[in-house]
């Protein structure tokens, strides 16, 4: 009998360290010997000052990801943090007005937008078709009501769906608004330009892309004002203080490089894999979602009808294969994907949707296991369904 090594299908959720981010961050995490490095980078002296230079660097290297300034990335400790800020730190400063987010938003932009609205703001849900895009009718009359603040995310965390931000953002802000994009999914996946997008805001998050866990940033426009969330030392311009994690910083910024780096070969690569699977899958009967919307390359969101979205990933997950049911932050939650349900899919066939996403180190084998292992496992779910029948 053949063994294998687990396989990891759940890039959206994280992605593993690379080595190279790894190496990098080693000597700030106190690496033995004459390589360790550290130093509160507040502090004058010496150990400060590399500390500080460290952080500068980093912050040249992710601002070049994005092309945009370095002054306008502020590390935070995730990209949870990362939207709070933007969306409750610019409330913070403005009269309640009305806040539109897009009915597809991460739970960490709805839920301080829902937060906002009971402390006076109206809260407006931008609704989408039936492939997860913005829907232009919905859109139109949302830019007729003037809102004060717009947040719509570049790329889905589980579908994949990209949505045209260039023009959303020059359309919201032609109306007004204050325009941010959660963008933690696209970093390092497509080509991600803050200038060109035209945003007032970006979130941005190392995990997803081959950094370490805790570190984010908001790329925000200087003429954006921001109340910070965390109060104290005046750290990264006086928006989130606290004493700034220099190991995780760094690691972002060669996290940002690498994979800025490897992004179109890697793009081309994971298209082929993804398109493969989706191929198989839909020859089995499977329900493929927003299959006709541009997509991040790497994500296929699906479900088989009459089959448990989380009974398939139990199964799949012991015969050696790591795939989600949904969003991974939203993973205790029982209920049928909000992103589905706000294309209109039905709840019964929401419950059953499976989100695989590929990574750098997916290859072709682990493709073709996949495949035949779901295909299998389908089966004996489909023979169990008829004779319960």
């Amino acid at each position: 009998m053949d063994f294998f090594a687990p396989v990891y299908l759940d890039w959206n959720a994280t992605a593993p360290l690379d080595e190279a981010v790894r190496e990098a961050m080693l000597p700030w995490l106190g690496a033995a010997g004459e390589a360790s490095r550290f130093g509160n980078a507040s502090s004058r002296h010496e150990y400060g000052r590399g500390a500080r230079a460290a952080i500068d660097e980093a912050r040249g290297r992710v601002a070049a990801a994005v092309n945009a300034h370095p002054t306008e990335v502020i590390f935070t400790s995730g990209g949870s943090e990362a939207n709070n800020l933007f969306v409750k730190g610019a409330a913070a400063l403005m009269k309640p007005g009305l806040i539109a987010v897009s009915g597809i938003e991460h739970p960490c932009v709805r839920e301080p937008a829902q937060q906002l609205r009971r402390g006076g703001w109206m809260l407006r849900e931008i609704a989408v078709d039936a492939q997860g895009r913005i829907d232009a009718t919905d859109w139109a009359e949302v830019c007729v009501a003037r809102p004060a603040l717009l947040s719509v995310m570049l790329a889905n965390n589980e579908t994949g769906v990209l949505q045209d931000i260039t023009r959303l953002a020059r359309e919201g802000r032609a109306a007004g608004a204050w325009f941010h994009t959660d963008a933690v999914q696209a970093l390092g996946k497509i080509e991600l330009d803050f200038r060109a997008l035209g945003v007032n805001a970006m979130t941005l998050s190392a995990h997803k892309l081959g950094g370490p866990l805790g570190a984010g940033a908001l790329v925000v426009d200087k003429r954006v004002e921001l109340a910070p969330l965390i109060a104290g030392g005046g750290q990264e311009r006086n928006l989130r203080s606290g004493t700034e994690n220099v190991a995780a910083i760094v690691g972002f910024g060669v996290a940002c490089e690498r994979a800025t780096a490897r992004r179109e070969a890697e793009a081309t690569r994971l298209a082929a894999l993804r398109d493969r699977i989706e191929t198989a899958l839909a020859a089995k009967g499977a329900l493929i979602f927003s299959a006709q919307a541009p997509r991040l390359p790497n994500t296929l969101f699906f479900a088989v009808e009459r089959i448990d979205g989380e009974t398939l990933v139990g199964k799949l997950d012991r015969a050696g294969f790591a795939c989600a049911s949904g969003s991974a932050c939203s993973s205790a939650n029982p209920e049928p994907s909000h992103t589905l349900l706000a294309m209109g899919v039905a709840p019964e066939v929401a419950r059953g949707a499976l989100r695989v996403s590929l990574g750098r180190t997916t290859t072709e084998d682990e493709v073709t296991r996949f495949i035949e292992t779901f295909e299998r496992i389908v089966n004996e779910l489909k023979q169990l369904a008829s004779i319960s029948v």
